[in-house]
């Protein structure tokens, strides 16, 4: 018994008493804010909007703290330290999209009061679409939290010298036992907190390496820089270059890939994917949620050029000591440093940040989505509030065990930040083309919506599929792109044929 626990729990770590002190006040006060705030619900109206009585502050810091995820937190200084800046890119497609949703998506789920905004499908087209919708959404949120959390548990193991398996466990357990309980008022007020732990962690690291690397942030732009280390813009091969379009085509740094890449990724994941948009729901008003929307460019911006310094600063730092060693996989850079290099306290709050990161899940979006979409319409109609809130709690234990199957799975695999975002190209560009074909046309369909949402999903997991196997030169940043157009032409086309209306212009 005893070697059985010690192959789960085998030490090594170099965090001290201080170390998990401040771990300990920090995870208190998340479930003392989760349940402070949560509780009380008297019906899914609660569980899910929380009556929209959020402040929309908080509401901007839930939507910053859901974005950036452990993803942000370990993934980006990864991306910095083996890469340069070119992943910032994506940040200007990002803040424009942000503007098209606030002005064209937002106004549309307040119109008809959605609690998810599947909903809006139904409305528009019909129940088949909204299912279909619905189930896109079970397949790439729980794939992408999936990667989330393995990155963050990966991270962890490393910090607490565990297994990866009790790691992902002890997540699993807090997750479902505060959202469970509280509902989105624990998640958005939670969130928070986790938001606020992001930047002062990072901020906090950043001075950290100004202080242990030889001549500080001067010598990090002069080491960086002749390195590339600092490139931010990558322009792409010149007209004339030889094989231009498949270095055009295969490259998704390329600035008007990057930048196009980011409008669409951004638009289909912020708008047509309910685990973000959700809290933008909890706000009272429709002018309210878009204020709020807008307001997210600026923490998003500030933390994403926080991490991608970090793992700058590591380059520089690991550069002047090559005497050590580094991690396997580059991936765990940051979460090794930590262990290796940070003093007591520092550590503890690094490992505070990811482990924060980690408990983020999107158990209540699934949930949501799950019991107002599917559960409620087609198994259960008429059914009490008691009856919709037992299940939602059932739910997000079910929601939550799935989470860690899928996490273990995906911990063999490199290079977790990209991994996110193929998974999400393959049908982010489905959910993005037949929202935009509900808002900005009079497109009636509605089968003709599953099949084209069908079609480009199977035509982008084969690009991708193509792709990786290094068959077809074809960067998984235009998957979104693609999917996007594709449904869109092919609902219109399709919509006479299959629901047999004519489309109004």
């Amino acid at each position: 018994m005893n070697d059985a626990l010690n192959s789960w729990f085998p030490g090594g770590t170099t965090l001290t008493a201080a170390d998990f002190v401040l771990l300990g006040i920090l995870v208190a006060a998340l479930f003392g804010i989760g349940f402070l705030t949560g509780g009380g619900e008297k019906n899914t109206d609660d569980f899910f909007l929380a009556r929209r009585r959020i402040p929309g502050w908080a509401a901007c810091l839930s939507f910053v703290a859901t974005e950036i995820s452990a993803m942000t937190v370990i993934g980006v200084p990864a991306v910095g330290f083996r890469e340069n800046w070119q992943y910032a890119q994506f940040f200007i497609g990002s803040a424009a999209s942000r503007f098209v949703i606030a002005y064209l998506f937002i106004p549309a789920f307040y119109q008809y009061n959605c609690t998810t905004i599947y909903e809006f499908l139904r409305h528009r087209f019909g129940p088949q679409t909204q299912y279909c919708a619905t189930l896109f959404f079970f397949v790439t949120r729980l794939l992408a939290s999936g990667v989330r959390l393995m990155a963050a548990c990966v991270a962890v193991a490393v910090l607490l010298g565990w297994h990866f398996i009790p790691t992902v466990a002890l997540f699993t357990v807090i997750s479902i036992v505060y959202i469970g309980y509280g509902g989105i008022k624990a998640v958005v007020w939670t969130n928070v907190l986790q938001a606020c732990i992001f930047i002062v962690s990072g901020v906090a690291t950043l001075c950290f390496l100004g202080h242990v690397i030889q001549g500080g942030f001067s010598s990090v732009w002069a080491a960086a820089g002749p390195a590339g280390r600092l490139s931010l813009f990558n322009f792409g091969p010149s007209l004339g270059e030889a094989g231009y379009l498949a270095k055009f085509f295969s490259d998704p740094n390329i600035l008007w890939i990057a930048v196009l890449n980011g409008f669409f990724t951004s638009m289909a994941a912020f708008g047509t994917d309910h685990e973000l948009m959700q809290r933008l729901l909890t706000v009272e008003t429709r002018r309210e949620s878009q204020r709020t929307m807008v307001g997210t460019i600026g923490g998003s911006f500030l933390v994403l050029i926080i991490h991608l310094a970090i793992g700058t600063g590591l380059y520089v730092f690991y550069a002047q000591n090559p005497e050590l060693a580094l991690p396997k996989e580059l991936d765990k850079i940051y979460p090794y440093f930590t262990v290796q290099a940070m003093p007591a306290v520092l550590r503890g709050l690094v490992l505070c940040a990811i482990l924060m990161a980690s408990i983020d899940s999107p158990l209540a979006s699934l949930t949501a989505s799950f019991v107002t979409d599917i559960y409620r319409p087609v198994f259960k109609k008429g059914a009490s509030e008691r009856h919709y809130l037992i299940v939602s709690r059932i739910c997000v234990v079910c929601f939550g065990l799935c989470l860690a199957v899928i996490a273990y799975a995906f911990s063999f695999y490199d290079k977790m930040l990209w991994l996110a975002f193929k998974i999400g190209g393959i049908t982010f560009g489905s959910l993005l083309g037949v929202f935009l074909l509900g808002l900005i046309t009079k497109t009636r369909s509605n089968w003709a919506n599953v099949v084209s949402m069908t079609a480009m999903a199977l035509i982008n997991l084969t690009l991708l599929i193509l792709s990786e196997k290094k068959i077809l030169p074809l960067g998984w940043s235009w998957l979104v792109i693609l999917g996007t157009l594709g449904t869109m032409g092919l609902g219109r086309v399709l919509a006479p044929v299959l629901d047999g209306k004519k489309n109004p212009s």
